[in-house]
């Protein structure tokens, strides 16, 4: 597909050099040039991530997961750089083609899915899916000569932000049944898998769910099973929102000593999304009007949580936000957002200066779960999507 035909929405590339935290002057000349809301995805930051986090994890293969984020100059600028892509839909696998990924960079890791999702990943070259289940299993009967399977396994972390565990993955316990199953369909399985959740503060649950796996492995090598020679430990690496986590090093150090005590040969995988997304992402929001309500200001803006603040609800994050403007009295204020309904509230007691229409307010670490789950309501234009600091991923 051509990208003039691209389908994908609001994927704008920018070649401007900016350094972030971002100055007044810059974000106030691109609101003036491109309008608000905008959101501002610095390539340098995504390169920074991915090549921080694959320090962190030598040895392991970094698929990112398109979900938090599916813009092109993210692919674009991971593809530059040797990344390796993790997607769960046709949509996801027709962006990494639309920017030229090779399909043996890619994996499909949607558990559970149709024949035709199906089809279409293996029509683009994808040969490595996961599954968590029975009825799963006998959806790649026929198309057995063709695929590697690995079979999903749910670790479900307490503290984690997210519990994708509770959606998907099967049971320890099942792994073996579930491997003689495959077998007597004739599909072969090549590994497992795991997710404990998102944004997980600690490495307890990754470290624990490796051993349990590595036992898995070698019991289902002694029961007779070809040895399994993939394990992918999914994502859920943390970023700092309103407050600090550990740093990736120190996250990923416990794993690193969990992962080095595997078989020799056994191919890693991760599926880190919001780590690379999450931090290049700055929204710029105009006030749009003011009230005095119930004793408080209340300030209006043109995004919201029906917007890029989407992931307040979806993702339960809560990122930092400021008024660009930073001068004179300050109040504790209601943060609105431009929709009619009451539930688009940023935020309900945020200290910031008395602003006024036409005032900027800016957020960060808004990469992930934002743009990616905005929509339209009232008919509310969600914020153009704009790519900076492109070079080496073919900026202009």
């Amino acid at each position: 597909m051509s990208k003039s035909a691209s389908p994908f929405r609001s994927r704008e590339l920018h070649p401007e050099r900016l350094i972030a935290p971002y100055a007044r002057p810059e974000l106030e000349a691109l609101v003036a040039r491109y309008g608000s809301p905008l959101l501002l995805i610095d390539c340098d930051v995504v390169r920074a991530q991915y090549q921080r986090l694959a320090a962190a994890l030598p040895g392991v293969g970094l698929h990112y997961a398109l979900k938090p984020l599916p813009e092109l100059a993210v692919v674009a600028t991971l593809k530059e750089i040797g990344a390796c892509f993790d997607v769960a839909s046709g949509g996801e696998a027709e962006l990494v083609r639309s920017q030229g990924v090779a399909p043996e960079r890619c994996i499909h890791t949607h558990p559970i899915k149709r024949d035709g999702d199906i089809r279409d990943a293996l029509r683009f070259g994808i040969r490595t899916f996961v599954a968590d289940n029975v009825d799963e299993l006998g959806k790649f009967v026929r198309h057995r000569r063709r695929v590697e399977v690995l079979l999903r396994v749910a670790f479900r972390a307490a503290d984690a932000v997210c519990d994708l565990s509770r959606k998907f993955g099967c049971d320890p316990a099942a792994v073996p049944e579930l491997l003689s199953v495959a077998r007597r369909l004739g599909v072969r399985v090549t590994g497992l898998s795991f997710h404990v959740g998102s944004q997980t503060p600690t490495p307890t649950m990754h470290v624990r769910a490796i051993e349990a796996c590595a036992a898995l492995m070698r019991a289902a090598h002694a029961g007779g099973h070809e040895p399994l020679s993939v394990l992918d430990i999914g994502g859920g690496f943390p970023i700092d929102y309103q407050q600090p986590v550990m740093p990736i090093e120190q996250f990923c150090a416990p794993i690193r000593a969990a992962l080095a005590a595997l078989p020799v040969g056994l191919r890693l995988l991760a599926e880190p999304g919001r780590y690379i997304a999450g931090p290049a992402g700055t929204v710029v929001a105009t006030v749009t009007g003011r009230a005095w309500r119930d004793g408080r200001w209340w300030f209006y803006l043109d995004d919201g949580v029906y917007g890029s603040f989407s992931g307040q609800i979806y993702d339960h994050a809560r990122y930092p936000v400021r008024a660009l403007r930073d001068d004179g009295e300050r109040v504790v204020a209601v943060l609105a957002g431009p929709t009619c309904d009451s539930i688009d509230v940023v935020d309900d007691a945020i200290e910031l200066p008395l602003l006024e229409a036409g005032d900027l307010v800016v957020g960060s670490q808004m990469g992930a779960y934002t743009s990616a789950s905005a929509g339209d309501f009232n008919f509310i234009r969600r914020a153009r999507v704009l790519a900076v600091n492109q070079h080496g991923a073919g900026a202009a």
